[in-house]
């Protein structure tokens, strides 16, 4: 039960940052229910194996390069949907940022249930 009611939270963020951002678009709700069913798919399965092929850069960079992971992580997600779009790469890490700071928020909520 928690799971799906993260993965609305998540929706509701994806649709609140398609709004904000103007080089992110999402078609519909459902859309955006699809997107954050693939982008938890994504960082399940794909994001640990970047991390492990790109851990040296990712040591360099202090973990910078993390926001480099997570722009291609939501590339691959704008791949994969059709209703779901990004502009370019600032555009992929300001909504990885900010879908971050949503998904914290929203979760915390949850938690202190």
């Amino acid at each position: 039960m928690k799971l799906l009611l993260r993965l609305l939270l998540t929706a509701v963020a994806v649709v609140i940052l398609a709004k904000i951002l103007p080089g992110v678009s999402v078609d519909s709700y459902w859309t955006a229910i699809i997107v954050a069913v693939v982008l938890s798919l994504l960082n399940f399965i794909v994001k640990p194996i970047l991390v492990l092929f790109t851990l040296p850069v990712t040591i360099l960079t202090l973990g910078l390069f993390l926001l480099i992971i997570n722009a291609i992580i939501i590339f691959m997600a704008d791949g994969f949907i059709d209703g779901f779009g990004v502009s370019g790469w600032f555009m992929a890490i300001i909504f990885s940022l900010l879908l971050s700071l949503f998904q914290s928020v929203l979760f915390s909520i949850l938690k202190s249930d």
